[in-house]
């Protein structure tokens, strides 16, 4: 269990309503800070969420010699990398311990010093994210790397230079990987089978205004010729539409109306469209998006998660809570992580009926098909929900485990909310304006 400094008493049952601001998405925000290393002069971004993942590129960044410091509008930092240098191996092991970022400082680093070094990582613990294959894709550049009691050290002998690289899936951490690598390589790098999420458009957004020449083509592959410098950027990062849809999935279980000034259409087509088939109503303006529960039932669906355009693995988890609240039989088929449905045991003892599978149920079959993991769920509703105590296994089902708690009926203890703070800014005070009544332990309200 946690300490009582890490837990949060929700008084459930009450609607969500009011108006809440998502800033800057956190699978860029931090990548674009990275992308600054690249630079010989200084950059400034816009839109930068207070979130943890944000703090721990700050603070490696600082360490390696990169200035770093707030511009003249709120959520503006402006980074000056003019002056990197090595970092002391236990000062980054101390920084980078709960992320998995810095192994995107790998290429930037070799570039400008010649050489890395990466302690081991951390993350959220939903399924096999292999970073051999990172090291893979440095080693075809021309890096040599060498393991180490307490991580990677990596070396550059000679430039960088450009190779054909194939996904065996189209994962996001290795499509930045090689973004952030082949920009300053020599030479021309192919890379098939990638990521194309709108985050990964705005970080190649960033590096073109940094000077990069980078093509995508419409069967995933993307082409980047190396060049010999670059620029600083003036950048304002896309919102956070996994912090938006989170929100919205809160508004459908707790039959509230929350209105989440920031979101946008674009990036959150295919969530919308499956928002409205649970049975959830939302009206679009220039500002952002308002959600809202708008009486009666609520639908049963078959769900598929998949990389972008398809529905989004992150997600899922805050929309599986609405869907207890669903009239019949849910499908939920997750193809992203094998092991993001774990969550549902404790939405089971909160009184919600849902059973795992090894098999794909409800679409295609995908790779953890015959691979013996729980990654497929029938959810049965709807079900009432009673409060409990839970500890949060990770960020995205930690908020989660929130929405249930407010959803539910009575009182929940909710262990290990700082784990929320990793990519979800000033939750504590966004629930506080959304009328929810949560307190820390000893009576103080937030």
């Amino acid at each position: 269990m946690t300490g009582t400094d890490d837990v949060l008493l929700v008084h459930g049952g009450t609607p969500l309503e009011g108006e809440i601001r998502v800033r800057g998405a956190k699978n860029l925000v931090p990548k674009a800070m990275v992308a600054a290393l690249l630079g010989s002069g200084p950059s400034r971004l816009r839109n930068v969420p207070d979130i943890r993942d944000v703090r721990v590129v700050r603070g490696l960044l600082q360490l390696h010699g990169v200035t770093v410091r707030p511009g003249d509008e709120p959520g503006e930092l402006i980074l000056d990398p003019s002056h990197v240098e090595s970092a002391n191996v236990a000062d980054i092991d101390a920084h980078a311990g709960s992320s998995r970022i810095p192994i995107l400082f790998c290429g930037p680093l070799l570039h400008r010093l010649g050489h890395a070094f990466i302690p081991g990582l951390g993350g959220c613990d939903i399924g096999g994210r292999p970073i051999d294959f990172h090291f893979e894709v440095l080693r075809q550049f021309g890096a040599t790397i060498e393991k180490r009691a307490d991580g990677q050290y990596l070396e550059a002998p000679q430039r960088l230079r450009g190779t054909k690289i194939r996904l065996p899936y189209p994962s996001v951490g290795s499509t930045e990987q090689v973004l952030l690598t082949a920009v300053l390589a020599e030479g021309v790098t192919e890379l098939s089978n990638a990521a194309v999420e709108p985050e990964i458009e705005d970080l190649i957004c960033v590096l073109q205004k940094m000077g990069a020449i980078i093509s995508m083509d419409t069967d995933r592959t993307i082409r980047i010729t190396g060049v010999d410098r670059l620029d600083g950027y003036t950048h304002r990062a896309i919102p956070d539409r996994l912090e938006a849809a989170s929100w919205a999935s809160a508004a459908l279980a707790t039959e509230g109306n929350i209105y989440v000034r920031g979101a946008q259409q674009r990036s959150m087509m295919t969530f919308l469209n499956t928002f409205r088939r649970v049975g959830g109503a939302f009206e679009i303006d220039d500002e952002g998006i308002r959600f809202w529960h708008p009486g009666g039932a609520l639908n049963a669906i078959a769900l598929e998660t998949d990389v972008h355009p398809g529905f989004q693995t992150d997600w899922q988890q805050p929309l599986v809570v609405a869907l207890t609240q669903a009239s019949g039989l849910s499908i939920v088929h997750e193809t992203v992580y094998e092991s993001r449905l774990g969550f549902t045991s404790a939405l089971n003892q909160m009184g919600a009926h849902i059973q795992l599978y090894r098999e794909c149920l409800g679409g295609s079959d995908c790779r953890f098909g015959q691979r013996n993991f729980l990654h497929s769920a029938v959810v049965s509703g709807p079900t009432k929900l009673q409060g409990a105590d839970l500890v949060i296994p990770d960020l995205r089902g930690g908020f989660s485990y929130l929405i249930a708690a407010l959803a539910a009926q009575g009182t929940s203890r909710v262990h290990g909310i700082d784990l929320i703070n990793r990519g979800y800014e000033n939750f504590m005070e966004k629930l506080e304006k959304l009328g929810a009544k949560v307190e820390l332990p000893g009576g103080a309200l937030v």
